[in-house]
């Protein structure tokens, strides 16, 4: 129960769903299965040849029901893959303390914090990975061309995948989506305001997911 805390503890801090109480529930759950699996074919008779193994083997692969219930997909976009895998992960570690080996157990949970908290911080530091976001920009008039605006997303270093144009000739305005990659940690709120001032803008809004 303790060791799932501490990896719900951390998973909460980031805001997601399955927190301290599902993660204890999982490892202790986990141990039960563990326990159960080596008590079976000891105390009954009729199975002293029984495989201890079979009852904990079934935790490997109903975990992945709740692994599945964490994620979320949007649009192309897959969200809580990083909490499913502490679901699995812990779901071991559980099964580990089930039978008798401590040491790892520890040794995992540890592990598992250093990678949910150490490489994140390391990530943010090295601006490692990158995220694919939508700008939506409504401005006045008929635009011929996007020039400008490509200009402004190259100088700061900003990739432009592919781009959406949309004419609204009774209303002589035009909606532009640029689909764009940009390091997960970079403050963008600057780039919009700079894309703002390319054109009389309408609206702007900035998506993780293509919204058109």
């Amino acid at each position: 129960m303790l060791l799932g805390m501490i990896v719900g503890a951390e998973r909460k801090r980031k805001g997601q769903t399955a927190g301290i109480r599902t993660f204890a529930l999982i490892s202790m759950g986990a141990c039960l299965a563990m326990l159960l699996s080596i008590y079976v074919p000891q105390e009954y008779m009729g199975l002293k040849n029984g495989d201890p193994g079979r009852i904990a083997a079934q935790v490997i692969t109903g975990i992945g029901f709740l692994g599945g219930g964490a994620m979320i997909q949007m649009r192309g976009t897959v969200k809580g893959l990083t909490t499913a895998a502490g679901i699995w992960m812990t779901a071991i570690i559980g099964m580990a303390v089930g039978i008798g080996m401590y040491w790892v157990s520890f040794a995992a949970t540890a592990l598992v914090l250093v990678t949910l908290i150490t490489f994140e911080q390391y990530s943010k530091h090295k601006k490692i990975g990158q995220d694919s976001k939508v700008i939506n920009i409504t401005v006045e008039g008929i635009l011929e061309n996007i020039d400008d605006y490509q200009q402004v997303l190259k100088d700061n270093g900003i990739h432009l995948s592919t781009y959406y144009i949309e004419y609204d000739y009774a209303r002589s305005m035009t909606e532009l989506n640029f689909v764009i990659l940009v390091h997960s940690y970079t403050d963008v709120l600057p780039i919009l305001n700079l894309i703002s001032k390319v054109n009389p803008t309408k609206k702007l809004t900035l998506t993780n997911q293509i919204d058109i």
